[in-house]
This record gives structure tokens, C-alpha cells and sequence, in this order.
């Protein structure tokens, strides 16, 4: 057991090697300015000058506390909607044109007009985050639901279970997978739209620090920014897995 857990964390840690070798490959080849290109034990040794002498932690807290708030919000509110439109052909008829017209609209697009109704404080960077999320989350729960076979409900309409019956035991189950798919879905546009959502005169914030260091070419620290961005996103996401592994264990059961 433990050689196996050895080989899974060498598998995984395979990659991560490789990026830093081509990272310094890249660099060293000559193909590209050494300036323009911050090797990664520079990037490494910013990291821990800025969590020890420039507040980077409350950066970080800022960005999380956002991504996390403007996901829940927008999943709440997608998961109710999806499941409508997914459970109702004529609700998904009337509503998809309208939907997929605003998932396709790119939030930063909409960062004047949110300014213009909700200022320029935590209310208008969460709606920017909730509005990504919302329509990320919306797609995958009403795809997710619209293809639930009702042969389930058939078989416990047979048995004799009723509409609330029904509802609690086999349709809640059978979304549970769709609303954990649409909340790792959510979670991933929302780090993406961070940047964008911290446009809106965020004095903290990983998308701030990548803005304000990109006016003074500090690379080094929008390389920080970046990478914190990324591995946060990773940690929430595995922690997304674990739950959705404990809650959907009755899937492997079933068919086993």
C-alpha cells in the first residue's frame, strides 16, 4: 500500500518537474531575453518576500474570500434554475437562446455597466463573479439533468412511492453529481474571471497585485500572482473531489 501511494505522488509530482525544467530550459536557450523570463527560484524567492514583508497572505485571503462567496451565490441560484430548465422542456425551450446569449458575454465586458449600478466596492466584484458562475453552473446542472432517464421514477411509481418521495429519494440523489459537476465548473470560470472581477479598484487581491505589478514590469511578481492563483484553485478543486468521492460513494456501490 505504501509503494503504491510512493508511485501515485511520484506520478503526480512527474509533471510539476517538467514544467520547472522546461521553465529553465526556456530561459537558458537564448530563444528569449533572460529579463523577460524570471527563473523559478527567483519567482520563489519573491514568494517568500512578499508573504513575509508585503502582506501577500491578506491577498490571497481577499481573492479566496471573493471566489469563494461569488461561487456560492451563483451556484444557489443556478442549481434551481438548471434543475427547472432541465426538468421542464418547455421552461429549457423558451430560456436556452437567452441563457447561452449571456454565458457567451465575457464578464470583463460588462465591468462599465456594473460600476454604473453597483459602484465600485465588494458588491460590484462579487456580481462580476457571481454572474460567471451562475451561467457556468446553470449549463452543466440543466444538461446534467435534462439527460436523467425516468425509468427511475417509473420504477418507483411502480412500487409505490410518492411525488415527495420520489422527489427526496431518487431525483435529489441522481442531481447531487450534477450540482458537485456545476460547482467545480463554477469554481474554475470564477478563478479565471478573478483577475477581471478585481479591475473594479480592488486595493487587495491577487488579481490587484498582478495589475499593479504589471504597471511597474515587475514580473517576478506577476509570476507570483499567477502561480497563487493557480495552485489555490488546484487545492479547492481536490478538496471538491474528496467531498464528491464521500458523497457519490453509493454510485460505486451500485455498480458494483
Amino acid at each position: 500500500m505504501e509503494a503504491g501511494a510512493a508511485r501515485r505522488f511520484l506520478l503526480g509530482l512527474a509533471p510539476w518537474l517538467g514544467a520547472i525544467g522546461l521553465w529553465y530550459g526556456v530561459r537558458w536557450s537564448g530563444f528569449v531575453n533572460e529579463a523577460l523570463i524570471p527563473a523559478p527560484h527567483q519567482v520563489a524567492t519573491k514568494f517568500v518576500d512578499l508573504l513575509l514583508h508585503d502582506n501577500l497572505l491578506f491577498d490571497i485571503v481577499a481573492s479566496t474570500r471573493r471566489v469563494f462567496l461569488g461561487v456560492v451565490l451563483g451556484i444557489f441560484v443556478a442549481v434551481p434554475v438548471g434543475f427547472l430548465l432541465g426538468w421542464y422542456r418547455p421552461a429549457r425551450t423558451v430560456a436556452d437562446p437567452m441563457i447561452n446569449f449571456f454565458r457567451a458575454l465575457p464578464p470583463i465586458a460588462l465591468i462599465p455597466l456594473v460600476i454604473v449600478y453597483f459602484g465600485v466596492d465588494e458588491t460590484a466584484k462579487l456580481v462580476i463573479l457571481f454572474y460567471a458562475s451562475f451561467f457556468a453552473g446553470v449549463i452543466v446542472m440543466y444538461e446534467g439533468v435534462s439527460q436523467i432517464t425516468p425509468l427511475y421514477i417509473r420504477v418507483a411509481q411502480t412500487l409505490g412511492a410518492g411525488e415527495f418521495e420520489i422527489f427526496r429519494k431518487v431525483i435529489i440523489p441522481l442531481t447531487v453529481p450534477h450540482i458537485l459537476t456545476a460547482l467545480r465548473v463554477a469554481l474554475g470560470v470564477a478563478w479565471a474571471t478573478l483577475v477581471a472581477s478585481e479591475l473594479i479598484a480592488a486595493q487587495r487581491g491577487l488579481g490587484a497585485m498582478i495589475q499593479n505589478a504589471s504597471t511597474y514590469f515587475l514580473l517576478d511578481v506577476i509570476y507570483v500572482g499567477i502561480i497563487c492563483i493557480g495552485c489555490i484553485a488546484l487545492i479547492m478543486d481536490l478538496i471538491l473531489r474528496k467531498i464528491s468521492a464521500r458523497l457519490l460513494v453509493w454510485q460505486e456501490r451500485a455498480v458494483g
